[in-house]
């Protein structure tokens, strides 16, 4: 999984919908697009996607599919993303250690 083509496919609100709303477990095609403004074909396509990039698996249950996150696709995104995240606080510790030392110089 490329996180870059994960961010790409998730840059586009329909999928971002589709995808949102699997977190509350696995469903088909019908029961994802009741109650979307798309139809089932168009989220089949946003579906298509969402595993082309590695945020979504599927399997099979009887004459249909059910789609569901894929852990290991939001690991490699969520991987990306804390790095950023290591950064900002580290960052933090540095800029407050200076903080307090510029204090305690100022204080004596």
């Amino acid at each position: 999984m490329d996180y870059a083509d994960a961010i790409t496919c998730l840059g586009d609100a329909t999928r971002r919908r589709v995808f949102e709303r699997l977190r509350g477990g696995p469903q088909s095609v019908g029961m994802l697009a009741d109650g979307m403004p798309v139809s089932r074909p168009a989220v089949s396509q946003h579906l298509r996607a969402l595993l082309d990039a590695g945020l979504v698996m599927s399997r099979p249950e009887g004459n249909r599919r059910l789609y569901s996150i894929n852990p290991e696709g939001v690991a490699g995104l969520r991987d990306w993303l804390d790095q950023f995240w290591d950064v900002a606080l580290s960052s933090f510790k540095n800029e407050v250690a200076q903080a307090s030392a510029a204090r305690k110089r100022r204080s004596s």
